[in-house]
């Protein structure tokens, strides 16, 4: 494990104060936290981006193969 050192405002301080007291969890187990489930947020936007810009790809090579087989009859 590794000690970091960062400013964090203060109204975050605050806040987080206050659930620590009502969760009675110590700090770094909560940052840690909150953390871990920032970045599995993130990682399910980019994926979320990622599948919606494959999805348009196939439906446009759907588009034109629709057209091809329509052609063909």
């Amino acid at each position: 494990m590794r000690k970091l050192c960062f400013e964090i405002e203060d109204s975050v301080l605050k806040e987080m104060k206050s659930m620590l007291s009502i969760l009675r969890k110590p700090d770094s187990s909560y940052i840690n936290e909150a953390i871990q489930f920032y970045h599995y947020v993130q990682k399910r936007e980019l994926l979320s981006k990622h599948l919606t810009k494959e999805s348009k790809l196939v439906r446009e090579e759907s588009i034109k193969i629709l057209a091809d087989v329509e052609c063909l009859h």
